[in-house]
């Protein structure tokens, strides 16, 4: 194997405990302003705790406060009205479940009824409310997984629609998104169908793993009639200071190369359908819609820790640490790859290079934006971590997008730690108002 192991790393099991203990308390719900004490606290290395000095009662209490996850959910809750979905300009949550669906129902009608009672519960969720449960023979109106007050802890749920929805079950052919597809395997692909596509999907994420588990529990209850679950995956990712990608299971930050929807020219030519240069061909409803590509990605983490750093760095074209590009400083510096023809800096098969080239064509038309969550699954049946990474971009044109893209990635040396075997391309529904309803376009 060209692969060799790694030197011993027992002079920094300090500094990797406390990595641990960061993402520990991330998992377990600091979000907001209190993971970030958290954080900071940790970064701090303990040097604000005086241990020479005696510590009273009180601030030995106060410490302690402040290594503690929060005692409530969070009361912050994210519009669910508007012209896009919340969910993808929205900042990365901490917590995640992606989850596709199989339609039970037959007729356009129940279609459409379902589409009402899951954009309902959509509002309540994400808004708050309280649960009532007037008669006890019946079963309870909620999970109770949040107690009585449920609180929207930071909840968004984006419904994208599969290709599979356009079939002839419901007459929608001729409202198909135009590049709305099925996956396919690419050549390093090991797709399993039990894992792939769906007549649509959820992503639902939050400030902590219950609120996303309470939110898809309540919409399996309520459309048992309409739908039902064929996959779903919990995600998670830490948190990361401002301005910086959160990491990856490889340990590398995943999104650096973002572009910065913040800016609505950027998000109209990169995320929005009918609104982007290279959309105008979509149907009328589609307009502010958005194609999603789900990756499900296992990565052989024990394979990956017994590489040397250098590879590891060489693989990316990034140092592994600060984020930045090889030969640079910081994580957002921009690789001037012109200077660097012989590809001695960063080699021309790094994923950072073949994955966006920087040149003034590729930006303009093939640009993604990236959201991703990071799954474990416990151990495998061979004995190793089932670990890895749910990928997910969304773009204008899917074709242009992810698609194109992934083509550049083929056969890259980052293939012999990664096997992809699931997810789905959807195309996310265009926004709803508070008196309207998610795809109320399609039955127009």
């Amino acid at each position: 194997m060209r692969k060799s192991l790694s030197k011993s790393i027992a002079n920094n099991q300090e500094e990797n405990n406390l990595d641990f203990n960061k993402r520990q308390f991330l998992k377990t719900g600091l979000t907001g302003v209190a993971a970030a004490g958290v954080i900071s606290a940790f970064a701090d290395n303990g040097k604000n705790i005086d241990k020479d000095k005696p510590q009273t009662a009180e601030k030995k209490e106060k410490c302690q406060q402040d290594f503690l996850p929060p005692k409530e959910h969070s009361p912050f809750k994210y519009d669910c009205y508007g012209e896009h979905q919340a969910g993808i300009q929205t900042p990365l949550q901490p917590f995640s479940i992606i989850a596709a669906f199989s339609v039970s129902v037959t007729t356009k009608d129940e279609l459409q009824k379902m589409f009402h009672i899951l954009s309902n519960r959509i509002e309540f969720l994400t808004q708050g409310g309280e649960l009532h449960d007037p008669n006890d023979k019946l079963p309870p109106s909620g999970s109770g997984i949040l107690g009585q007050t449920i609180l929207p802890d930071g909840l968004t749920i984006t419904v994208g629609l599969g290709v599979s929805l356009f079939d002839e079950r419901f007459g929608l052919q001729d409202k198909k998104p135009k590049h709305l597809q099925e996956m396919k395997d690419f050549p390093n692909d090991k797709l399993q169908s039990a894992w792939c596509d769906g007549d649509f999907s959820l992503q639902i994420c939050a400030f902590s793993p219950e609120t996303c588990q309470n939110a898809l529990r309540d919409i399996i209850k309520q459309l048992h009639k309409f739908a039902f679950v064929k996959w779903s995956i919990d995600g998670f990712m830490p948190k990361a200071p401002e301005g910086q990608a959160a990491r990856n299971l490889f340990g590398f930050r995943d999104g650096s190369g973002n572009p910065d929807i913040t800016k609505e020219e950027t998000a109209n030519q990169v995320l929005w359908s009918g609104v982007a240069s290279n959309s105008q061909d979509e149907p009328e409803w589609a307009k502010n819609g958005s194609y999603q590509a789900i990756r499900i990605i296992r990565h052989f983490v024990e394979f990956w820790d017994r590489t040397p750093l250098q590879e590891q760095q060489t693989i990316f074209g990034r140092e592994k640490y600060s984020g930045a590009p090889l030969g640079m400083k910081a994580e957002h510096d921009e690789p001037d790859y012109k200077s660097d023809e012989t590809g001695a800096k960063i080699p021309h098969d790094a994923h950072m290079k073949l994955a966006n080239p920087r040149d003034p064509e590729f930006m303009k038309k093939h640009l993604i934006y990236r959201r991703p969550y990071n799954y474990s699954r416990g151990v495998a049946k061979n004995g190793q971590l089932d670990v890895g990474l749910i990928f997910i971009c969304f773009q204008a044109n899917l074709d242009d997008g992810f698609i194109f893209v992934q083509n550049l990635l083929n056969n890259e040396p980052l293939e012999e730690y990664i096997s992809p075997f699931g997810g789905g391309y959807f195309f996310i529904l265009p926004g709803f108002s508070k008196n309207g309803y998610l795809g109320e376009g399609l039955f127009a």
